[in-house]
């Protein structure tokens, strides 16, 4: 870490001192997993309600945030406890943001639709109307919860309100998402097929995600069963639970055994109508994103096993060249703010400098 701090030293004429310090505070809280240790007052956290949500709020006592967040729980059964996020939630609210922490359900339950959206967009719509002094106010997301965060911002009364956004593992466009998952198959935009080893737990939580949007309750009930024995295990064997598998899902057990990405498409297209409807509605590629005005910080380590880095890069060439900055790390756990390497903590520090630029 002191090798680091003399880099940091050196790269400080390049940008706000104070932005530069505070990044580098918040970085070494997130790598010591803990308080930073000089006696400074801790955030505050305290249940907050709003029209169609509730969620934490931490702030600083008695100070008037500089920037004020949305931060999105990820895909996790501790949803907006879990002590990555409250890290990170702390770790920025030191740093006078106002981060508030909305409780989702679907997301604690590993399940994830478009219509997730409209409560992300009630806790923006909730912090944009605290915010009295109109400081800057955004939304960040984590890896699959980065789509609704996303489609939130692109709401009519939202995209000339939210000024910033942070989606760290994020993707575009959804076939190429469940390619990757079933295949490991990925590509940069235009770019040649390139081979990684498919992630069983990204598709596991797609199986659960959707199984719900089945007609058959029987098929329902065993792909629920099946997703739940191998989150819980993912060497456990699941052969007796497709025994007796309606066309619906043996249309989803199809997709998951497929390992040919050029097949993708045509297995999707397979699939019960309402699976492809969410995931047709789930995906960023194709959007309209003229007259956003917020800023995006989009964050990905080229090791990413649960969404390729190259959904990032598609993501950056659909927005504004002005409106996005796309950091791509070497070694970078998905969930998780934990690069490895001196030249990966320079960039995730450039990166976090570039966000505490966000406040007033």
């Amino acid at each position: 870490m002191r090798r680091l701090a003399a880099v940091l030293f050196l790269a400080l004429s390049a940008c706000s001192p104070l932005d530069a310090l505070d990044a580098f505070d918040a970085l070494v809280q997130l790598q010591s997993a803990g308080d930073p240790g000089r006696g400074e007052a801790a955030p505050a956290r305290r249940e907050v309600k709003w029209t169609g949500g509730e969620g934490d709020l931490y702030q600083l006592p008695g100070l008037t945030p500089e920037a004020a967040l949305v931060l999105v729980p990820g895909l996790a059964p501790e949803g907006r406890r879990d002590p990555r996020l409250v890290l990170l939630a702390d770790a920025l609210a030191r740093k006078r943001f106002a981060v508030l922490i909305p409780n989702l359900p679907n997301f604690s339950q590993q399940r994830i639709s478009a219509d997730d959206k409209q409560p992300i967009a009630a806790a923006l719509r909730h912090l944009i109307a605290q915010s009295a002094a109109r400081v800057p106010v955004g939304v960040a997301a984590i890896s699959y919860a980065s789509g609704p965060a996303i489609l939130a911002v692109l709401e009519p009364d939202l995209r000339h309100r939210t000024d910033f956004v942070v989606a760290i593992g994020g993707y575009s466009d959804s076939v190429a998402v469940t390619t990757f998952f079933t295949t490991g198959q990925f590509r940069s935009p235009g770019g040649a097929w390139q081979q990684a080893v498919p992630n069983a737990y990204g598709k596991w939580v797609f199986v659960l995600a959707n199984a719900e949007r089945l007609e058959s309750l029987h098929d329902r009930a065993a792909l629920t069963a099946m997703a739940r024995r191998k989150l819980a295990d993912l060497d456990a064997n699941v052969a007796d639970l497709e025994t007796g598998l309606g066309p619906e899902g043996e249309a989803v057990v199809a997709l998951l055994a497929n390992r040919d990405s050029e097949r993708v498409p045509a297995l999707i297209a397979k699939l019960p109508q309402a699976i492809r409807d969410d995931l047709n509605a789930l995906s960023l590629a194709g959007r309209d994103f003229s007259g956003v005005e917020a800023r995006f910080h989009l964050v990905h380590g080229r090791d990413d096993a649960i969404i390729p880095y190259t959904e990032s890069e598609a993501l950056a060439v659909a927005l504004p060249p002005d409106k996005v900055r796309l950091t791509v790390l070497g070694s970078f756990a998905h969930a998780a703010l934990s690069p490895t390497g001196l030249v990966d903590l320079y960039r995730l520090w450039a990166a976090l400098t570039a966000l505490m630029a966000e406040r007033v």
